[in-house]
């Protein structure tokens, strides 16, 4: 896998989205439109490095950015380079996990979007589902536990070296305020692969959600169930909530 990953036309495809993403600078101030000339100089070794495990990712620069309730969220903004590599890993591995993926998820997805999202809400509305658990997993991103994420990715993605560097991502430091902060825990949104990690993650509370027989529906890490009384709604959000 890690040579699919690493092969030059999906370096290509992955350097034009990051391109195209734009994007502000890492820790390492290298811009998107610095990115082609880089890599003509640096991807030889770059790849050597990834395929004896040597390489080592730079650190992620922490931006706090302003919520509508007058809080902030911190958004991880990994190198050029790292989303580069992020974006080549996500393209290849991303595929397997879409497969199984359930029709009601519609956040960072291939063809999904969240007007569909408020579709299929009206749908379930329509249908006498009207009451409605609204449920947002609080600081979800911060909380992802390492062990359990790279559990799931195992069960599609068994390629060591794949593993290997998705795993230092996951534990770069992030730098804060000029303080570098060790990691964990969680995902760091602002990074190509994120979107899908959490995706992978969440998969596992659709699953549960369907298993129940439960109209829902999903986006990212906000979603609804639609139950047909104020009785079942007060019982599922308190068995959800167990969950």
């Amino acid at each position: 896998m890690i040579e699919k990953i690493l092969n030059s036309k999906n370096i290509r495809s992955a350097c034009k989205q990051v391109m195209s993403n734009q994007g502000s600078s890492g820790v390492d101030g290298m811009s998107v439109t610095s990115l082609p000339h880089y890599l003509k100089e640096n991807l030889k070794r770059i790849t050597t490095a990834i395929l004896e495990d040597s390489y080592t990712p730079q650190s992620i620069l922490g931006v706090e950015i302003p919520k509508r309730n007058g809080k902030t969220r911190l958004l991880g903004i990994p190198t050029v380079v790292d989303r580069l590599l992020q974006q080549a890993v996500g393209q290849v591995i991303s595929p397997k996990f879409e497969l199984e993926f359930k029709d009601h998820s519609y956040g960072f997805r291939p063809d999904r979007n969240a007007h569909q999202a408020v579709q299929q809400a009206q749908k379930n509305i329509h249908a006498g589902y009207d009451h409605i658990v609204d449920i947002d997993l609080k600081n979800f991103f911060d909380e992802v536990d390492h062990a359990i994420l790279l559990r799931l990715l195992y069960s599609k993605v068994q390629c060591q070296q794949t593993l290997r560097l998705i795993r230092k991502w996951l534990r770069a430091p992030i730098l804060v305020k000029g303080k570098l902060v060790k990691r964990r825990k969680g995902v760091p949104q602002g990074s190509p692969l994120s979107p899908l990690l959490s995706n992978i993650m969440l998969h596992e509370l659709d699953k549960e959600l369907e298993q129940r027989g439960h109209r829902y529906v999903r986006y990212a890490d906000d979603f609804s169930i639609y139950v047909n009384s104020k009785k079942s709604a007060r019982r599922i959000g308190n068995s959800i909530f167990l969950f």
